[in-house]
């Protein structure tokens, strides 16, 4: 049997998506899935972003034939407690306020398929450091909505780069998707990623 040589990503975030175009990668189809992205009753932040991730993948599969699927899901952890992303801007003042002067671990799973049904799941954690923010600084994020619809209540490709003040691992995957382990999976399934 011949595949086709189309991925469709599992996500319909314009992050994950600029990631992808960076290295050349365009989907076939985004098809966002629809998961309750809450944790389980003692689930770890790495166990949740690689549940999802493989929730999600597995989801897109079942409506997709004959194409390679990518799935991944983003957490942020102060220890074992999981952010949000936050509802309002009180909910992201909190986590601001968490994250002021800590490091935190961003965790993105990553989950891909090839149209045969071989599996590969990568996991990657990156640590990063705020430096203390001051009252005005979080009401100056907030002003920016940048907040809306991330994990943990930012984006450090936005103005919240200006409050990282430590950041050991991969870049990208604070973004949202770790694009070495992406292509590494991808690879591996046989899909032809120069």
């Amino acid at each position: 049997m011949k595949f086709r040589k189309t991925i469709s990503i599992s996500s319909a975030s314009p992050r994950r998506l600029e990631l992808l175009a960076q290295i050349g990668l365009q989907p076939g189809s985004v098809i966002a899935a629809e998961l309750d992205e809450a944790p389980l009753r003692g689930e770890t932040p790495p166990q949740l972003a690689r549940r999802l991730a493989l929730n999600k993948m597995t989801q897109v599969r079942g409506q997709v034939r004959e194409q390679y699927v990518l799935g991944a899901d983003t957490v942020v952890a102060v220890g074992r407690r999981i952010l949000p992303k936050p509802r309002d801007g009180e909910e992201a003042r909190r986590c601001l306020d968490l994250l002021s002067g800590r490091r935190h671990h961003v965790y993105t799973a990553v989950a891909a398929s090839a149209p045969d049904g071989t599996e590969r799941v990568r996991l990657v954690d990156s640590v990063v450091a705020f430096k203390r923010l001051t009252p005005g600084e979080i009401d100056w994020y907030l002003t920016s909505d940048e907040w809306r619809g991330k994990a943990g209540g930012y984006a450090i490709q936005g103005r919240a780069a200006a409050f990282v003040r430590f950041l050991s691992g991969s870049y990208s995957n604070v973004v949202g998707l770790p694009l070495f382990e992406t292509v590494t999976a991808l690879r591996g399934l046989g899909y032809p990623v120069s």
